[in-house]
């Protein structure tokens, strides 16, 4: 069965259609460049373009890095344009791609529901940890199995700051960091959020993962295990299929 998924974030929107028996992309992903202002309009036409590219009619499934609640209305927006706010997402997106059946998630839920089900959470019970590292962080809580959503951990304070402007990978490269410093940063952040929940797991996701051999040997100090994404990138893409195909 496939399905298609689109992810949006601070920097990119992209898609693909998904083979939802592998959990794997049935084709190379398309994306465009996340518009700035990213108003719901512009960012709608970013989602139209990436959806055509492939001639795609049938359900879509998409991430949003905010808070989402109802599968539709989007509550939080730190990286894009805060008109997102009290926005019907579902209803603006399903009318930009010409009527298609629309899915609406968080951006880490849908990574961390993808790892969960096809990646390095596969089989794991307790409490595990999804933590995606981009133009912020995302955030997908699972307890034996079941998504917490909507978490959105990486707005938790971190020397007076939310936490994402001190260790997210926009950080690193604003702030021109070392793999060692960034490490650094991202060890303090996971020290505390471990403080607070105590996972069994933590999964360290978004396109950082692919190096992840550059600074997770650098982290000490955490008593859970810390393992890189399987999916990498391509998770929230997956997730989002997953969701839309669950609706569907």
């Amino acid at each position: 069965m496939q399905i298609f998924g689109v992810d949006i974030g601070g920097s990119g929107i992209k898609g693909a259609p998904v083979d939802l028996d592998r959990g794997e992309l049935t084709e190379e992903r398309y994306k465009v460049l996340t518009p700035h202002p990213a108003t719901p309009d512009a960012v709608a036409d970013g989602v139209k373009e990436v959806v055509g590219h492939f001639g795609w009619t049938g359900p879509v499934g998409i991430t949003f890095p905010g808070v989402v609640t109802g599968g539709a209305t989007i509550r939080t927006a730190a990286n894009v344009d805060k008109a997102w706010i009290d926005t019907d997402a579902r209803a603006l997106l399903g009318e930009r791609l010409g009527g298609l059946p629309v899915t609406v998630l968080n951006d880490a839920d849908a990574a961390g529901v993808a790892e969960m089900q096809f990646g390095a959470g596969r089989d794991r019970r307790g409490t595990v940890l999804l933590l995606t590292f981009g133009t912020g962080i995302g955030s997908a809580l699972f307890a034996d199995g079941e998504l917490v959503p909507n978490t959105e951990l990486g707005h938790l304070e971190l020397n007076g700051h939310d936490a994402e402007k001190r260790a997210s990978t926009k950080a690193k490269e604003d702030h021109e960091l070392t793999w060692e410093q960034w490490a650094h940063r991202v060890q303090k952040y996971l020290a505390h959020v471990e403080m607070l929940f105590s996972p069994e797991l933590f999964i360290i996701g978004g396109g950082v993962s692919r190096k992840a051999d550059k600074f997770l040997p650098l982290i000490e100090g955490i008593e859970a295990e810390i393992v890189p994404a399987q999916l990498q990138n391509n998770a929230g893409i997956v997730g989002a299929a997953m969701r839309a195909a669950k609706s569907a």
